[in-house]
């Protein structure tokens, strides 16, 4: 069973950055597809970005330009750099992963990301 924790959530000004990090356990991070999706107070949880097994990338147009999703098969980790962060992009940020994208089998507890006026 894959385990995913992520971390690196906080509170941060807008216009400011932060780094979420998701350490997979479990099984074969290099066989998985990655994502990152983000559920705001009152909405439905929707996705942000996703890496394939070979790196490809993907992005909602809401992120693109300022989001970079990247992953460290060696540590078993992926991450989510976020730029130019606005109030809009508070929620709860959450990892998951599966074996082909949209099968996502596994996901993480989620981290909060505030992001202030």
């Amino acid at each position: 069973q894959v385990q995913l924790v992520e971390s690196g959530g906080g509170l941060v000004q807008a216009g400011g950055s932060l780094t979420l990090s998701c350490t997979a356990s479990g099984g074969i991070f290099s066989n998985l597809h990655m994502g990152w999706f983000r559920q705001a107070p009152g909405k439905e949880r929707e996705s942000v970005a996703s890496i394939s097994r070979g790196g490809s990338t993907y992005y909602v147009d809401f992120v693109k330009g300022r989001f970079t999703i990247s992953r460290d098969n060696a540590k078993n980790t992926v991450y989510l750099q976020m730029n130019s962060l606005k109030p809009v992009d508070t929620a709860v940020y959450y990892c998951a992963a599966g074996p082909v994208p949209g099968a996502y089998r596994h996901w993480g507890q989620g981290t909060q990301v505030t992001v202030s006026p």
